[in-house]
């Protein structure tokens, strides 16, 4: 496992945009996807934006298509989200998770919850209207 940290969060108006980052720390040599994930109040966490950390191949949720931007820095063990045109319906506590164990996949991008075994403590973002 890694130890993730996330930072970025806050409050915003609809149609702002925001960028979160997230650093990871310890065995991150044994990272094989990270991404990102939230969950909205009184609802299930989903899945916003996944990495594979080799190939770069990335995955989007139906609702931030075209607005959210994933990307990585290998070198920093810092995945990044780019937030664009933010809505309220994107209030939410944002999670970023690390998959470390499992082996590498060169081109799947994990998009299931189950599939990461480290996750941070979450940064919240609140979009008002």
């Amino acid at each position: 496992q890694v130890q993730l940290v996330e930072s970025g969060g806050g409050l915003v108006q609809a149609g702002d945009s925001l960028r979160l980052s997230c650093a990871a720390s310890g065995r991150t040599v044994s990272i094989y996807a990270m991404g990102w994930f939230r969950q909205a109040p009184g609802k299930e966490r989903e899945v916003v934006a996944p990495i594979n950390w080799n190939s770069g191949n990335t995955y989007y949720g139906d609702s931030v298509k075209g607005r959210f931007t994933i990307s990585r820095d290998n070198a920093k063990n810092t995945v990044y989200l780019q937030m664009n045109s933010l809505e309220p319906e994107d209030t939410a506590l944002y999670y970023c998770a690390a998959r470390t164990q499992g082996g590498s996949s060169r081109f799947r991008v994990d998009i299931r919850e189950y599939q990461y075994d480290s996750w941070g403590q979450g940064t919240r973002v609140t979009v008002s209207s």
